[in-house]
Parts: structure tokens; sequence; C-alpha cells
């Protein structure tokens, strides 16, 4: 029987994606499924089109700085709290978790007035700023496991020899933690791309992300594009997760067993 929930559970989930592969690779201009013909024109329409390309080109400068921003920001409350266990650093860790526990739609309207009190609204950079600080919460919880894992004995062996502690971070904590880090990054990248409401309500339609242009593709009428777009994401979040299953043990990172 519970063979049968899991079968069950896997088809509800794959089934969306399989009608959304089928239209994008589908001939007609409308939706069908299964389709009558296979073709890549609508792939080829969006890795050619320039509003497209553009559109992929803006959702990847921003989650790759917002990527680096939040594993920054993360790195460093962790860094602090686990060498010191300040009050304050507590204090910031705590903080730092408070993005994940309030409503997308309340941060989308509190950094929409933000940047529009200080005349950022409508600036790519403040989207990657927005992201950069809203999910710094996932490097951040991922990162203070790899300062967790650190044994006192390999980071006093290296103070009796003399070795400062920007020598010791350099060569023995990162080294330990990189995996958490890289992992932390690629996740907020994942989520930056894929995100809208945030960008929406903080560039409006100025920076047209890929998100934002599937939005706008659907809403001003409806392409196949959009299936292949959609699958796009799928692929990249795919393959992104794949590579660090590869290069990193990615089911510890999360605290999970294989056992389990």
């Amino acid at each position: 029987m519970r063979t049968l929930y899991l079968w069950i559970i896997a088809t509800l989930l794959i089934a969306p994606f399989l009608v959304v592969l089928g239209v994008s690779i589908g001939a007609s201009k409308n939706i069908a499924f299964p389709p009558d013909a296979l073709s890549g024109a609508w792939y080829h329409e969006l890795l050619t089109e320039t509003e497209w390309l553009l559109a992929i080109g803006r959702s990847m400068l921003i989650a790759a700085i917002a990527g680096v921003i939040a594993t920054t920001l993360a790195l460093a409350i962790n860094y602090v709290l686990w060498r010191t266990g300040s009050g304050f650093a507590k204090a910031t860790f705590a903080l730092g978790l408070g993005p994940f526990l309030l409503p997308p739609i309340i941060l989308a309207l509190g950094a929409s007035l933000f940047w529009a009190e200080i005349g950022w609204y409508g600036r790519m950079e403040a989207t990657i700023i927005s992201h950069g600080v809203f999910f710094v919460t996932l490097p951040m919880v991922i990162i203070a496991r790899g300062f967790a894992a650190l044994t006192d004995e390999v980071i006093e062996a290296a103070q009796m020899m003399g070795a400062t502690p920007a020598q010791v971070f350099r060569t023995i904590v990162f080294p330990l933690i990189a995996p958490y880090v890289f992992t932390g990054f690629a996740l907020v990248a994942i989520i930056s791309v894929n995100e809208y409401l945030i960008a929406n309500m903080i560039s409006g339609f100025v920076v047209e992300t890929l998100p934002i242009k599937i939005f706008n593709n659907v809403r001003y009428g409806y392409s196949p594009v959009v299936a292949a777009a959609s699958m796009l994401f799928v692929a990249l979040t795919v393959t992104i997760l794949l590579i660090l299953s590869r290069i990193t043990d990615l089911v510890a990172l999360f605290g999970t067993s294989k056992d389990n």
C-alpha cells in the first residue's frame, strides 16, 4: 500500500510537467496535449528572440549577484556567531530567519515602499539587493550546519602552531564549510531565478525578468514559448541540484540521513 501511495504522489507531481513539456515541443500554437506533431520552434524562439534573451540574462545576473550577497551575509553572520557567540550575533542570526517567517507579499510591499522612498524603484540594483537580503535565511541555516560540524581539535591545533584567525579561516574553516557555502549560493540562485512577486513589486515591468516576461506573455496573449520557458526553469533547477548532489552530500547538508 505504501508503494502505491508513493506512485500516486509521484504521478501527481510529474503529470503537470509532462503536460507542459508536451505543449512546449508541440507544433500547434494553441494548448494541445498530447501534441499532434513535434517541433522545436518554441525553444528556438525562446533562445533567439531578443526580448526573451534579455529577460533570461537579467534573471541570471540578478540570481548570481543576489546569491553572492546572501551567501556572504550568511557566512559573515555564522562566522561571528561561531567565533564569539555574542548576543548581538545571535540576535542577527534570529533576524536573518525573519524573511522566511513573513508572507512574501509583506516583504515585497515593504521593499517596494522603501525603494520608492529613496528613488530606486524600477532599478535592477533594487531587485538584486532585495533578493540577496530576503533569501539569506536558507544559506544562513545551511552554513550554520557547516560550522556546527567543525571540531575544536583542528582549530586549536592550528592556533597552537601560530596561525592567525585569518589563516585559520582561509586554510581550515572555509575549505571544510565550502560545500555548505556552495549549496547555499546555488539554492538562492534557484529561488531568485524563479521569483516573481518581489521582483514585480520592486521593479514593475521596467526590469523584465524571465518570470515577469512569462506573466506578461500569458496576460497579453498566450504563446507556447511560455511552456518552453517554464521547462527551462525546470531544466535549470534540476541541473543545479544534480551538480550539487555530485559534488556534495546534498541530503546530509539538509540534516537528513540517507537511512531515513
